[in-house]
């Protein structure tokens, strides 16, 4: 299987978005956020989305170089327009925008429209921890969840991210979906050519399936929950559709029109409620607490959010970051396609 160093993606992705019309800057910061994400083991919004991203300048959906506009704004608040260009360029300006404004205030919120896919939320949480602020961040994005109790797709997977600064040894930030499983989750088994766990997704019929290409057939990922508890995930969806969507004025998931993702970002400022070292004193006496308590049968320990990312980290950054091999080839194809001839090639495992 094709093994890849985190520099090597780097150097495969800046070739690739340059030879696809991004200026150098956006090029090589795009690539760092993609392998950032396939360093932490999400996979799901790392390389892979290469194929889509260069897919999406063709199409003339991402516009790369384009200007970013603050439509709306007060000294604890922003709206911006990103003019659908690559949107981790366009939430990496929000989210400094909003850890400027919290400078200043308790707490700001920064919202985007026309925005494209930002990747993995978690790496803009950890913008504002990283500044002794805690972040919060919430995206929607296109239909692909049922309702709790419903067949067809009428939420986004609706991610959610919390960080908070801390002296432990791994970064204390918590990424997840508000569906089951983040949609990419089920490209990279697709790619892979594995079947999914029953309780990911029904098929276009509402049944449950364990075929992964069901839920590009009309399928739907099922609510955080899913049969037994997804009123939990279903609830938490629809807040985040419109804190992301209405809020943003980026629109609701569910509308026809709908694409890109609409970005809600916030930042709370530690001091102006407590010290920040008092505050990660008592964080970290949580997590200590938590950390020595007693596990369950069949467990060996208490993993604490951020945790499973940091350690993945150190090992693919001793031992190398695996590519599908449909993953590899699709990413060989566009480079050659764009005459990009001197890419890096993997070790071979």
């Amino acid at each position: 299987m094709p093994i890849f160093s985190a520099d090597q993606l780097m150097d495969i992705g800046t070739k690739i978005f340059l030879a696809a019309g991004a200026p150098i800057e956006e090029a090589k910061l795009v690539s760092e956020f993609l392998v950032r994400a396939n360093l932490a083991g999400h996979d799901s919004h790392g390389v892979i989305r290469i194929i889509q991203y260069v897919n999406d300048i063709e199409r003339d959906f991402i516009k790369p170089g384009v200007k970013i506009e603050i439509v709306k704004e007060t000294s604890s608040s922003a709206i911006l327009n990103g003019n659908w260009g690559f949107g981790q360029v366009i939430a990496k300006r929000a989210m400094e925008l909003a850890i400027e404004k919290a400078k200043n205030n308790a707490a700001s919120i920064v919202c985007a429209f026309n925005c494209n896919h930002i990747g993995r939320l978690g790496d803009y949480t950890l913008m504002a921890s990283r500044n002794n602020m805690i972040g919060i961040a919430m995206i929607n994005s296109t239909k692909f969840v049922a309702p709790f109790g419903g067949k067809e797709r009428m939420l986004s997977t609706g991610p959610i991210s919390f960080a908070f600064p801390s002296d432990t040894e791994f970064p204390f930030v918590i990424d997840i979906a508000t569906s089951v499983v983040a949609e990419g989750k089920v490209r990279v088994m697709l790619h892979k050519g594995e079947k999914i766990p029953y309780g990911w997704i029904i098929d276009k019929d509402g049944k449950p399936s364990d075929n992964p290409q069901d839920l590009y057939d009309g399928g739907a990922l099922l609510p955080l929950g899913g049969d037994e508890a997804g009123h939990k995930g279903f609830g938490l969806g629809l807040a985040i559709d419109i804190l992301s969507g209405i809020l943003s004025g980026a629109g609701c998931a569910y509308e026809d029109t709908k694409r890109g993702n609409g970005v809600f970002f916030e930042v709370i400022n530690i001091e102006k409620f407590i010290p920040v070292e008092e505050f990660k004193r008592k964080v970290n006496e949580l997590i200590r607490a938590i950390k020595a308590s007693k596990p369950r049968p069949g467990f060996k320990e208490i993993i604490i959010p951020g945790e499973p990312e940091y350690l993945t980290e150190k090992i693919r950054l001793k031992n190398g970051i695996y590519v599908p091999e449909k993953t590899w080839e699709k990413i060989k194809r566009i480079a050659k396609k764009l005459g990009v001839n001197d890419i890096p090639q993997p070790s071979i495992n």
